[in-house]
């Protein structure tokens, strides 16, 4: 197993682990975590991911005793960590994801967002991150796949994860969590905008996604959900910065900044229980927002909007939520899209939001992509 984390234009691999924790049944999620702080309390760095799934196993009325096909953690357990990249195919780019298509129908989009509207015109949420897949197939080297698509859009979270069974190529532009000592911060990002056309439309995009109302509103109740999760965690908690919006190749997104103060050596599985999954890829209230999704998205996210990251024997930790990521198994992959739904989204806006996210990988295909 070998982890990849480039975060902040940092590289650091960890390759060939002492040992691995993983876990594919539910009811094992408390002891992996324990196995993972004796891990630390030894001296091991870890690293690896959680699946979105493994937010249903922290809370009593989502979680589901049963064995998953997919792990719900993953983490190797590493010596050190290195700033080389031994190991990973540096071959040009010889293969592009062939016969792209999505897992549902327009018809049955449109009438899920419209689902999600009407519990949202009962009050029983305010706000749903709904999400759906891109299925392809690809022949080739996972990492010159992952390397040539962060060179066409760069993003300041990306990953790379390989193992015997799956490779997880992670092009996220957001951050889960990252902790120094008693110092928190995650950014929820909620807000998305295309780029201008021309460039006057493309210089002022930016300012018209941060003074839209719709995403101003999206992105200000995520930041207050994550204010909520991390105060069940420290105190001091913090907003010092709202509204900031990064350009990419295809679009520009919008996030927000949450800080706080909590105890260094916080256990990892009471961290992980109180702010897993990240609100900005549930909704709020997020568990009426999760037990919803179960209901509505056809398959499992896997690890589309987990964590991957890393943790220090120290308790320092890095994690990303993996959005704009890639999971390929054999020559099979996919890749989810979502987007956050409130009371005056509309089916064909959401869908054109969601083709927009996924044109960095679209762009690439063999064959066009032609959604229906």
């Amino acid at each position: 197993m070998k982890v990849l984390t480039q975060f902040e234009k940092k590289s650091r691999l960890f390759a060939d682990p002492e040992f691995i924790v993983s876990c594919l049944d539910s009811s094992s999620l408390v002891s992996s975590f324990k196995d993972m702080e004796r891990a630390l309390s030894c001296g091991y760095y870890l690293a690896g991911f959680l699946s979105y799934e493994a937010g249903y196993c922290f809370e009593e009325k989502l979680a589901r005793n049963r064995l998953y096909d997919f792990p719900l953690l993953y983490f190797g357990a590493y010596k050190g960590v290195s700033k080389d990249k031994p190991g990973l195919s540096r071959l040009p780019l010889a293969d592009y994801p062939e016969n792209i298509r999505l897992n549902i129908k327009r018809d049955e989009y449109s009438l899920n967002i419209n689902t999600i509207r009407d519990y949202i015109s009962k009050g029983d949420v305010y706000q749903i991150t709904y999400c759906i897949k891109l299925l392809f197939e690809f022949y080739g080297s996972a990492f010159s796949l992952y390397s040539q698509l962060l060179k066409e859009q760069p993003v300041p979270y990306p990953a790379y994860i390989e193992t015997d069974q799956f490779r997880i190529l992670s092009l996220s532009p957001e951050l889960f969590i990252k902790k120094e000592a008693a110092h928190m911060v995650t950014k929820p990002m909620k807000g998305t905008w295309p780029r201008g056309q021309g460039a006057l439309s493309d210089l002022f995009a930016p300012l018209r996604l941060r003074n839209d109302l719709k995403n101003r509103a999206e992105n200000v109740m995520i930041a207050d959900l994550l204010r909520n999760d991390l105060g069940r965690l420290g105190l001091n908690v913090k907003a010092p910065t709202l509204f900031e919006v990064a350009r990419y190749k295809t679009l520009c997104q919008m996030t927000s900044t949450v800080t706080a103060k909590i105890d260094k050596d916080i256990s990892i599985y009471k961290l992980f229980s109180s702010l897993f999954p990240s609100g900005s890829v549930s909704g709020a209230p997020k568990i009426s927002a999760m037990g919803i999704i179960s209901q509505l998205e056809k398959e499992e996210r896997k690890i589309y909007t987990g964590a991957i990251g890393y943790i220090t024997p120290e308790k320092d930790m890095f994690f990303n939520i993996p959005i704009r990521t890639l999971l390929i198994q054999g020559a099979q992959g996919q890749m989810g899209i979502g987007g956050g739904i409130v009371w005056d989204s509309t089916p064909a806006g959401e869908w054109s939001e969601g083709l927009l996210k996924a044109k960095f990988l679209t762009d690439l295909a063999k064959t066009p992509f032609a959604p229906c």
